[in-house]
């Protein structure tokens, strides 16, 4: 669901970022804290256990299981992890990009396969483009709140000339 935090953004305060970061339905931050919060206390623990409780011999043991540990983050490179994610990531940016209807391609089939230079011609090319872009219009209002906030009832969508009535207040025509 897209959601628009530009009245919070415009505004340039202090901590205005935080504060953004607390709006933001959609954060990392919010998905994440659960899990940052358990990482935080347990290394907490840790720190604190090795520095005040054990003793000098078990210090050392903790270093040696420490290091053999740490033997192991070598065996997969984060950044090898971190482009397969990226890579997804794209590849599903890529195809929402790809599943919006661009009336482009539709107009230059309407526009080679109406023939006719003459008046009749030009009305049916530009009649069917009107009802593509009306659907556009609609599909984009059924599925967007920012949409629907421009166009909130058909009688907005009058009044910015994508649905064109002859009779006033009659919008069973196109």
């Amino acid at each position: 669901m897209t959601i628009s935090y530009s009245s919070k953004v415009t505004n340039a305060r202090l901590c205005g970022f935080s504060r953004l970061l607390v709006y933001w339905r959609g954060s990392i931050y919010k998905i994440m804290y659960k899990e940052m919060l358990i990482f935080v206390v347990l290394y907490a623990m840790l720190s604190i256990m090795y520095r005040t409780i054990l003793m000098e011999q078990q210090r050392r043991v903790f270093e040696k299981v420490v290091l053999h540990c740490q033997q192991f983050t070598s065996l997969i490179p984060i950044s090898f992890v971190l482009g397969f994610y990226v890579s997804i990531v794209v590849a599903r940016w890529w195809q929402q990009y790809l599943c919006i209807p661009w009336p482009d391609r539709l107009m230059t089939y309407v526009g080679t396969l109406v023939h006719g230079m003459d008046e009749r011609g030009r009305i049916i090319r530009r009649t069917l483009m009107r009802y593509v872009n009306l659907a556009g219009a609609l599909m984009f209002r059924a599925n967007s709140p920012v949409a629907m906030k421009r166009f909130p009832t058909l009688g907005h969508l009058v009044e910015a000339g994508k649905f064109l009535c002859r009779v006033p207040g009659n919008f069973t025509c196109v």
